[in-house]
């Protein structure tokens, strides 16, 4: 039971962080000013990307917890790809994001990390 509520909570809690990435793709691409289109539509495909790979990676976790029919072989699987790729972006977000002043962007990693735990957690509770 314990373990289930991680794996929701994380779940959760990178789907809405991956959500926030796509609400404001708009305005932090508007945030860099006059930039060319090329590179408008590059950090627009960005930040979309880096959303809904988050917002894949909490559905996938939430609906094998949900369906997967408890622990087996497949949802350690799912558990632990989803906890290593959460982890390689946040070292990616570490390097380059969080190095900027933008607040919501420096605690990424902090996001990132704290799901794959909780990840790792409740796959082994």
């Amino acid at each position: 039971m314990l373990n289930e509520i991680l794996l929701y909570a994380g779940s959760v809690v990178i789907i809405l962080w991956g959500a926030a990435h796509v609400v404001v793709t708009r305005s932090v691409v508007s945030g860099f000013g006059e930039i060319s289109a090329d590179n408008r539509r590059i950090i627009t495909m960005e930040w979309l990307d880096e959303g809904l790979t988050l917002c894949f990676i909490g559905l996938l976790v939430l609906f094998t917890t949900l369906w997967g029919g408890g622990p087996g072989p497949v949802s350690c699987i799912v558990y632990t790809m989803s906890t290593a790729m959460l982890l390689v972006l946040a070292v990616v977000s570490l390097f380059t994001g969080a190095r900027t002043s933008i607040i919501p962007i420096k605690i990424c990693p902090i996001v990132k990390t704290t799901v794959a735990l909780l990840f790792v957690l409740g796959s082994l509770l």
